[in-house]
């Protein structure tokens, strides 16, 4: 019989395994997009099956543009996972969003230039729809598990994911904060929306490092910067998610499970046979 997880985890930078629970197994998913960042861990935390994926590879060896996000979101889509949440690293584009602090954002601004953007295409077309790219009720939950361990979230903010590996400008940074972002960072796209493709619930909770680039007052960002701050949330970050875990399955099911119902916009008879095999996971239900 195939094994329930109730949660999949993605690490970020300075989460790199989960700590606490019962380990069960290490899975090593193929996938028609090729491997994972790394194997997928499977703990029971609260009596609950958790999977772990660390985004950049064990041992941080993988930059963000070289993520293969929709390997990792089709390995969990293929565990029957539903609700994903991401723990990562970002920068503050706000003086009230202060190094230390946790930011669970509502939107999402996608700047980068390099990647796989989607799981369609080689003859099915789809367009999803992402004006909330954040699932409302995981998001609401994961908000209520972060005051559980007594930290004090910021509920919204505008997220824009940058290309990287670099980090900003002075300029480019300044400009990010005219057009009204709140916090930055370079792995969220497109992960979020391939979640979406997948009928997958996914949010983020985000842990301030540094102001960027752009406050006089403060030293530049830098990798030094960026893990010490990380390390020092961590216990936050692991004590969230297994306060989230309790509340999984507690709430009615959202929208975020039928997302591709109006999406898919070529005649089902035109369909490649090759592409409905490599996305069966994805659009049987609705072939």
């Amino acid at each position: 019989m195939k094994m329930k997880i109730d949660l999949a985890i993605i690490g970020g930078s300075g989460l790199y395994k989960m700590e606490g629970g019962k380990f069960i197994q290490e899975l090593q998913i193929s996938t028609p997009f090729g491997k994972t960042s790394s194997p997928i861990m499977v703990s029971e935390l609260e009596g609950k099956n958790v999977a772990f994926l660390a985004r950049h590879g064990i041992g941080h060896f993988i930059n963000p543009t070289e993520v293969n996000y929709r390997a990792n979101i089709y390995a969990l889509k293929s565990l029957g996972i539903s609700k994903v949440v991401s723990v990562s690293a970002c920068g503050s584009l706000r003086e009230d969003f202060k190094p230390g602090e946790i930011v669970i954002p509502d939107q999402l601004f996608d700047f980068t230039k390099k990647r796989e953007y989607s799981f369609f295409g080689e003859g099915l077309v789809t367009h999803i729809g992402v004006a909330d790219p954040f699932c409302p009720t995981l998001r609401q939950q994961l908000i209520d598990a972060v005051k559980l361990v007594g930290a004090n979230p910021h509920e919204n903010g505008s997220l824009i994911t940058i290309e990287g590996p670099r980090f900003s400008t002075r300029s480019e940074s300044n400009v990010f904060r005219q057009w009204g972002m709140s916090i930055i960072g370079m792995t969220a796209s497109p992960e979020a929306f391939l979640a979406r493709e997948a009928e997958m619930c996914y949010a983020t909770m985000a842990h301030v490092t540094d102001y960027d680039v752009w406050h006089t007052s403060e030293e530049p960002v830098t990798v030094e910067m960026v893990i010490r701050t990380l390390k020092a949330n961590t216990e936050v970050a692991q004590q969230s998610i297994i306060e989230l875990i309790k509340m999984i399955g507690n709430s009615e099911p959202c929208s975020c499970e039928n997302a591709l119902a109006d999406a898919l916009i070529t005649d089902r008879s035109v369909i490649p046979m090759e592409t409905r095999e490599k996305l069966h996971i994805l659009i049987d239900k609705y072939l």
